[in-house]
């Protein structure tokens, strides 16, 4: 019997003001954000532990900077996880606005 290769699936969940990736329908991680007029705010990216070392973090915030970009929108990288990713995927260059006191401050009042 052969192991079929799990895909793994990520979903905007905007109430919550997240991206999710599953494996085999488990939470697997997110990537959160805050929208700021036609800026997605990311600050935030976590994958579980149980799901270390696979890659899904590259696979969540690949797929997350697609659906900003099929939106029309702006990526603004305050999370240092996805300013990496920015750095190391140049196919993105163009979604991307500096991170600046401003915004900073808009996200710390923005999170309580």
């Amino acid at each position: 019997m052969t192991e079929q290769a799990v895909v793994p699936t990520v979903h905007n969940v905007a109430d919550r003001h997240r991206y999710e990736i599953r494996v085999d329908d488990a939470f697997a991680g997110l990537t959160a954000y805050h929208d700021r007029g036609e800026q997605r705010v990311f600050y935030h990216t976590k994958i579980d532990d149980a799901f270390a070392g696979r890659g899904l973090a590259s696979v969540l915030v690949r797929e997350a900077l697609n659906d900003v970009r099929a939106a029309g929108m702006r990526v603004v990288p305050v999370c240092p996880y996805v300013k990496q990713f920015l750095g190391k995927h140049e196919e993105f260059t163009d979604l991307v606005d500096p991170v600046t006191p401003e915004i900073l401050r808009w996200l710390q009042e923005v999170q309580g």
